[in-house]
């Protein structure tokens, strides 16, 4: 099985270290928008599309990625993010690759550490994150995307 997962991670790298456990259990390529040969894609078994939260959305250089890339037919993809809050922002980037023709087969989200002006003032920080436990949550979305996908 052949997998890419590309992702954006700016303030912390807190992204790119949860992407770098996913990539390195699925032996996927894991690179960032710039760095995609889109006439590639087609070659994937499975995309991975993963990002930092900033104002409750995927980074704008992710959204911007998936909207120039062309109609899929039944790709499949997974999603990922960090961010400071609860709730988990899948919907709008979700529907985005829906409309690219992908299948949306798994979500992970984890709390990771937060310098927003307001976490600071609130105390919402999420200092340490991800964590130990974070990671190894990965971890297993990753393994349950491995044994599902394997050799079909």
């Amino acid at each position: 099985m052949k997998i890419l997962i590309i992702y954006v991670s700016v303030s912390h790298e807190n992204t790119k270290r949860i992407a770098k456990v996913m990539a390195e259990l699925l032996d996927a390529t894991l690179l960032e928008p710039e760095e995609v040969d889109v006439s590639t894609l087609p070659e994937y078994d499975l995309i991975g599309f993963g990002s930092g939260i900033y104002y409750n959305r995927f980074y704008k250089r992710l959204r911007n990625f998936v909207n120039e890339l062309p109609i899929f037919d039944h790709k499949r993809a997974f999603l990922f993010a960090t961010g400071g809050h609860k709730e988990i922002p899948f919907k709008p980037m979700e529907k985005l690759l829906l409309e690219k023709g992908f299948d949306i087969v798994g979500k992970f989200y984890c709390r990771a550490y937060n310098t927003w002006f307001l976490a600071r003032l609130f105390g919402l920080q999420n200092k340490g994150r991800p964590n130990a436990e974070d990671f190894k949550q990965a971890e297993e979305f990753a393994k349950s995307l491995k044994e599902k996908y394997q050799g079909s």
